[in-house]
């Protein structure tokens, strides 16, 4: 569940605002990314500005220590007519806490959630609404695996190989046929992916697998899409620490499946 004390901030509550209901949410969430933020969210508010998109931005600050905050709230405000959000609790809980709470917060029929160093520039975004906008999938997913040649700036060779075994565990462990579960570019049909986020339980780097996994499980179509993508050495994943991590909740997630956790059911009676 949610802490109920999660500070909102809602920018520029016009009556345009409030009679608008967007038809994309962008979600970022951002732990101490003070250096890379103000950048980024420029560029997405640029973009939606630029496309014309009916859309929000939802900047999710997952218990920073930094600016952060301050940094989302200044790009924001430079974009006055455009729908933007900035949420911030106290206690980091991990990018998965993160991602949910954005998604819970979004207005949107497709929200869309984006790494802050945008690895995968926000202009790929139509590659993944569209055919949720179209009724042919209702997850997209963007990969790094289908075609490497979209790949700009490539991660350190022990960095790539790491993941390549990783997401070969993943599918061993889990059935999902996809190469890339977790590039931080991902797009979800609301009206039937809300229902789910009750029952997820990771909170850190293994949501993206457990994402998949109960969309899959509860028969939501996904779709694996190659996107262009560049490394950026800043990165906050620690190869060793963080896959050793990931692989022990993809066991929890099997587990969990077993005891019948991811069971919607089952999380409308206990609730």
């Amino acid at each position: 569940m949610f802490d109920a004390d999660l500070l909102f901030d809602d920018k520029k509550l016009t009556l345009a605002f409030c009679q608008m209901t967007p038809t994309i949410s962008i979600i970022i969430p951002a732990f101490e990314e003070e250096d890379r933020l103000g950048d980024s969210a420029g560029k997405i508010l640029n973009y939606i500005e630029a496309e014309k998109l009916s859309a929000e931005l939802i900047i999710v600050d997952d218990g920073s220590r930094d600016k952060t905050a301050e940094i989302a709230e200044t790009a924001c405000s430079k974009f006055p007519a455009l729908q933007t959000k900035v949420i911030r609790y106290e206690q980091n809980r991990g990018k998965g806490y993160a991602v949910k709470t954005g998604l819970l917060a979004s207005s949107g029929d497709i929200a869309l959630f984006s790494d802050a160093d945008l690895s995968t520039p926000i202009e790929e975004l139509p590659k993944l609404v569209a055919p949720i906008q179209n009724g042919e999938y209702d997850l997209t997913l963007g990969s790094r695996a289908l075609d490497r040649s979209l790949i700009g700036t490539h991660q350190p060779w022990r960095r790539e190989q790491g993941g390549k075994v990783f997401n070969l565990i993943v599918k061993t462990l889990t059935g999902l046929p996809f190469w890339d579960t977790q590039c931080g570019f991902k797009a979800f049909n609301m009206r039937k992916f809300r229902p789910l986020l009750g029952v997820m339980q990771i909170e850190r780097f293994g949501f993206d697998v457990e994402f998949l996994y109960v969309a899959d499980m509860h028969g939501l179509r996904l779709k694996e899409i190659p996107v262009r993508w560049n490394h950026d050495e800043r990165t906050k994943v620690n190869v060793f620490r963080d896959s050793r991590r990931m692989f022990n909740e993809v066991l929890l997630i099997r587990k969990n499946a077993r005891r019948g956790v991811y069971n919607t059911n089952r999380q409308l009676q206990i609730s």
